[in-house]
């Protein structure tokens, strides 16, 4: 086998070197996580009302569920309504985004009541997810 040499200047090359590219790779690889959009679910299973005026809702906003046993998830994690304000005080302040609560259709009205006042002392503008009719 031939190997291909280079002369520049009195100096020998011999192969390529493709280390720029593989910089250029880990750039767009960094480039493509960090635009990329995480959508986190709340972690439970929640069995939503039916509603006619069902709409969807942007993909970029803050999940939150309320079982019928009266707790809230967030990411999957029970936070309880005690972190609900918190959290959404902490997460608006990194970027300003709806909220979307998931209301499980067994879940009472006074819990409901109090995660909307929670996300809206915290400053946030809530939605409640049902299922479209349809």
């Amino acid at each position: 086998m031939k190997q291909s040499r280079i002369s520049l200047a009195g100096r020998e090359i011999r192969g390529i070197n493709i280390s720029p590219l593989i910089d250029m790779v880990f750039i767009l690889l960094i480039f493509f996580i960090v635009a990329a959009v995480f959508v986190e679910e709340p972690g439970v299973n929640i069995e939503r009302p039916v509603a006619s005026s069902a709409r969807k809702l942007e993909k970029n906003s803050i999940l939150l569920a309320l079982t019928k046993g009266e707790e809230v998830f967030y990411g999957g994690d029970s936070i309880g309504f005690e972190g609900v304000r918190p959290l959404i005080k902490r997460l608006l302040r990194i970027r300003e985004m709806p909220v979307i609560l998931q209301v499980d259709q067994d879940s009472e009205g006074s819990a409901l009541v109090r995660v909307i006042e929670e996300v809206r002392l915290a400053g946030g503008t809530i939605s409640v997810a049902t299922q479209s009719n349809e």
